[in-house]
């Protein structure tokens, strides 16, 4: 208690501005005490204000109050300086029940500063010196302070365990190698911590290499968020204008076909509205005349109505207008069909430009292996060559191996290869030796009339018989580019699809086997993607060729 007891006494003797002990203490009308400097520098500052306020309470103050030393308050400051702190550093160098003790000290304990290895004791800093200063303990090895001292004892015999039994995998004291552990191999435990320090720094070198590397992926996929995010970022800018574009066009073609519609509309209006005065016209005139025939009807001199009723005029033709807003009707209801036809082919524009969109989204895949390297151009993917060669034990009997192993070509007659479980006996086939896994790309150069296969298949393909589940492409266990002279064909699973690109004797193959995805190029001078599988692969895969016909020949270029 008597420490806690200084620590409050110092908190309530510290000046709360420069939170140290007071230093010439003043105390301010509110009560509160600071150093004098402190609060004089303060008060400095709201001279312009001509208002003075105490720092905690901010009670204010005008005038300006004079500052006057407390003595009172300076002489216990200045009792703390010589006793509490002096008190609070001794109190502070005593073993509390987290620390380690030392065990030379009798009474009440001060921290170890140093423990003995060989004696098994620790020190603190006062016992510890002679281990400094004396000769005979030159050979004694001091370490931080530790409180598993006695582990190093031997719980049998009672000595300093100093040897390690590699036999049993534990440290031991020598009466234990010639006792239970007689004839077992051991070492002395420096010798052994030697050599598991070795391993130790080995497994950290492992370990901090680790680290570089997973740091220099993660730089790498943060460099690939930030594109994607700036492509996507241009992406959504892009169509912004473009749906912006379309939207001023579908706009404008609107206010045409209104005005249009309009404008016929007031062409048919005038026109009907004319029709329609002349009837008007014709009908007062017919009324005229009725009246005039009517008033003659009932004149009752006979000889004069023998007399005006040849004189009358005869009636003028009548004006036709028999549905006169027919073509007009007609007009409009063409009008509307039109802008349904329109509306309609709109939508199917939209309904396929939305498909195809979410095609294109489907394909970007992120994933630690990191993206497909094409924006790269060639060069891009020639950091992912792997030198390949084609295994003579799976070669069917009609194909020649040569250049190393690297190419293959068609032979009309059997070149009577030896049995073998790998061979294709069917099919005119063949299969690389080297798998592929992570990353990897390699290009094919091709040459024939008929057909060559560039594939990638498990290698638990079937190589005995004619059957579909043998030919790459013909079945679930082969992914195949089907080439000849004047198209691509892309087969899996026995369903082929047309592949459209610039024809090419050279065809690249990317893999990027832990992310599912297998593209395969055109290569000339530019590449261009023929076809590209976002899939699953389940095992390791194997480069493979498919070649029929005279003179049909494949190799596997070399890249580097």
């Amino acid at each position: 208690m008597a420490q806690t007891g200084v620590q409050l006494n110092q908190k309530t003797f510290s000046c709360s501005i420069c939170l140290d002990l007071l230093k010439d203490p003043v105390t301010i009308p509110c009560g509160h005490s600071y150093c004098m400097n402190c609060v004089t520098t303060i008060w400095d500052e709201e001279d312009g204000k001509r208002l003075y306020s105490c720092p905690q309470c901010r009670q204010t103050f005008t005038p300006r109050p004079v500052l006057v030393k407390n003595t009172m308050l300076a002489e216990l400051v200045e009792q703390l300086k010589k006793t509490g702190l002096q008190a609070a550093a001794a109190d502070h160098c005593y073993a509390g029940p987290e620390d380690v003790a030392c065990d030379v000290c009798t009474g009440r304990k001060l921290k170890a500063a140093k423990s003995c290895l060989m004696c098994l004791v620790s020190y603190c800093e006062t016992h510890v010196q002679p281990h400094y200063n004396s000769s005979a303990f030159e050979q004694h090895k001091l370490v931080e302070p530790s409180q598993k001292l006695q582990e190093n004892i031997c719980s049998r015999h009672h000595r300093v365990k100093e040897l390690f039994c590699r036999t049993d995998q534990q440290c031991i004291c020598h009466l234990c190698s010639v006792d239970e552990h007689r004839g077992h191999d051991t070492v002395s435990a420096e010798a052994e911590r030697t050599e598991r320090q070795r391993e130790l720094e080995g497994s950290r070198q492992e370990i901090q290499q680790r680290i570089q590397d997973r740091d220099k992926e993660v730089k790498v996929l943060q460099q690939d968020v930030e594109a994607i995010s700036r492509s996507a970022d241009q992406s959504v800018e892009n169509s912004e204008k473009i749906f912006t574009e379309l939207i001023r066009l579908m706009e404008k073609r609107r206010s045409e076909v209104k005005q249009q519609i309009r404008s016929q509309q007031e062409t048919e209006v005038g026109r009907v509205q004319e029709v329609q005065e002349k009837l008007k016209q014709e009908i007062t005139e017919l009324k005229r005349r009725d009246a005039e025939l009517e008033q003659l009807s009932h004149t009752e001199d006979h000889i004069q109505f023998l007399h005006i009723y040849p004189s009358l005029p005869a009636l003028s033709g009548s004006t036709q207008s028999s549905r006169t807003n027919t073509r007009a009707l007609r007009y409009f209801e063409d009008m509307t069909a039109a802008v349904s036809e329109l509306r309609d082919q709109i939508q199917e524009v939209l309904r396929t430009t939305r498909t195809n969109i979410s095609l294109t989204v489907t394909e970007v895949d992120v994933l630690l292996s990191g993206p497909e390297p094409e924006y790269k151009g060639r060069a891009g993917f020639l950091k992912y060559s792997f030198e390949i060669t084609l295994d003579p034990n799976t070669a069917s009997n009609w194909l020649l191996l040569s250049e190393g192993n690297r190419k293959v070509t068609y032979k009309s007659q059997s070149q009577y290869y030896s049995d073998h479980p790998d061979r294709f006996t069917d099919w005119w086939q063949v299969l690389s030796k080297e798998s592929l896994t992570e990353r990897r790309y390699f290009e094919v150069e091709w040459r024939g009339k008929e057909t060559v296969i560039i594939a990638v298949a498990y290698k638990n393909t079937r190589r005995a018989g004619c059957g579909a589940e043998c030919g790459f492409g013909f079945n679930d266990k082969s992914w195949a580019l089907i080439c000849n002279n004047t198209s691509y064909e892309y087969c899996y699973n026995n369903i082929f699809t047309h592949v459209s690109g610039p024809p090419s004797s050279r065809i690249g193959v990317y893999l990027d086997h832990r992310a599912g995805l297998l593209s395969f190029y055109s290569v000339s001078k530019t590449m261009t993607l023929l076809q590209r599988v976002q899939t699953t692969f389940t095992q390791p895969l194997y480069a493979g060729l498919y070649v029929y016909g005279d003179n049909a020949t494949a190799e596997i270029c070399k890249l580097k």
